[in-house]
């Protein structure tokens, strides 16, 4: 029987052994904590020395911490957008007829992009005119038989009344009263014919005039325009190639100002202002780059529980492309907060994040805290008080309400 790998397993429980149930003890003698009782030197016991070199409590390291105002801002991850962006589309059918313009071209609103083969257009606008005109001169020969007929009714009338005064006194017969009652009913008649005749006129007018409205909306889809000024992102349509209605002409975005759209979460968003400053860098090359809240969204994403935000930013040189990535701080409220090393950070027995610190009498605290912002120097964090004494060595190996013997960090032990 080996008896070396007996000992060794001996020896290596007794080490777990003084790690795990006699850590303090182990602690204060690695440390040189171990002093002789006052009781036992027979010396004196000062006030206060036994609480300072008790062997019994955990040492920790101790840094002073005081808030201090930290420009906050929410930072989101982004990308460029055009600020406009569109695909001028041919609205009718037709050959195109101009030469064609290449991308990244510069062009301005109204400048024309595709010009299309009128074919017979020019012909059916002038017959929709011609028409028109024919139209438009049967309203005077209508107005005038609505006049005669008018002037024909008020005779009517005239020679109704004279009979039917002659009746009453006798001297007229019944024949003649009923020949005047339907000669005025005739002439009734020929008012109400002459006057749907002047309706019918004015109506083919309207319809001549439609068609005419047709005719030159048909034909001012001939010619395609920029709708904006920008740039040119593919191609014009070739020339002689034949354009269907919904086909492409070019494709015209505007990149100044260009716009940042970025999703903030739905626990930042309250901190996000309409005409906010915020800044960026992009992805390539680093560039810095500025501009203002324009949009702060009212309604969130359905999949992913954030609100679009976008931000206007000056291209006056075009120097910011469609598409770019870019980190994206927006400025919000400052807030008083404590710059602390990361390590300090622990988790309490709820698995709340905080830190641990000591009060004035040296009893170890924990305040849970909410990260602001992570640095080369350390992290920025708040819910601790204005003046802190905070754990950032050894408070894993304390609890609340435990007291502990502290070495501030930067200053001589005492």
């Amino acid at each position: 029987m080996r008896i070396f790998p007996l000992l060794a397993a001996l020896a290596v429980s007794a080490l777990m052994y003084m790690a795990i149930f006699e850590r303090d003890a182990l602690l204060g003698l690695t440390q040189g904590t171990t002093q002789t009782p006052a009781a036992e030197t027979g010396g004196p016991d000062p006030a206060g020395a036994s609480d300072v070199a008790d062997p019994d409590r955990v040492k920790v390291i101790v840094q002073r911490s005081a808030a201090a105002p930290l420009a906050s801002a929410v930072i989101v991850r982004g990308q460029t957008t055009a600020a406009r962006q569109v695909a001028v589309k041919a609205e009718t059918s037709a050959v195109v007829i101009s030469t064609p313009l290449r991308k990244g071209a510069t062009v301005r609103a109204g400048d024309v992009l595709c010009e299309l083969d009128p074919g017979p257009r020019g012909a059916q606008l002038k017959e929709a005119q011609a028409r028109r005109e024919e139209a438009r001169s049967r309203v005077p020969e209508a107005q005038a038989r609505v006049a005669e007929a008018q002037a024909r009714l008020e005779e009517t009338l005239i020679k109704l009344n004279a009979a039917q005064k002659l009746g009453q006194g006798g001297f007229s017969s019944q024949t003649t009263l009923a020949t005047a009652e339907a000669t005025a009913a005739a002439a009734r008649a020929s008012v109400s014919s002459a006057k749907a005749g002047l309706n019918a006129a004015r109506a083919g007018i309207d319809a001549a005039d439609a068609a005419v409205a047709s005719t030159q909306a048909e034909i001012d889809r001939l010619t395609l325009t920029a709708p904006f000024e920008g740039l040119l992102e593919s191609d014009t349509a070739e020339l002689g190639s034949l354009l269907q209605t919904g086909s492409l002409c070019a494709q015209v975005i505007q990149l100044d100002p260009i716009k940042l759209v970025g999703f903030v979460p739905e626990t930042e968003i309250d901190r996000v202002i309409f005409g906010a400053q915020a800044q960026a860098r992009l992805a390539a090359g680093n560039q810095q780059i500025a501009g203002t809240v324009s949009f702060v969204s009212r309604a969130s994403d359905p999949t992913t529980r954030t609100f679009q935000v976008e931000i206007d930013v000056p291209n006056p040189d075009l120097s910011i492309r469609d598409g770019q990535t870019a980190e994206i701080a927006i400025a919000a409220a400052g807030v008083e907060a404590h710059l602390l090393p990361q390590s300090a950070l622990t988790l309490n027995d709820d698995g709340t994040l905080g830190m641990r610190m000591i009060n004035a009498e040296n009893i170890v605290e924990f305040a849970a805290v909410d990260l602001l912002r992570d640095t080369p120097q350390g992290i920025w964090v708040t819910g601790l008080p204005a003046q802190a004494n905070v754990i950032v060595m050894g408070q894993e190996y304390v609890t609340a309400g435990v007291t502990v013997t502290p070495t501030f960090r930067g200053e001589a032990p005492q």
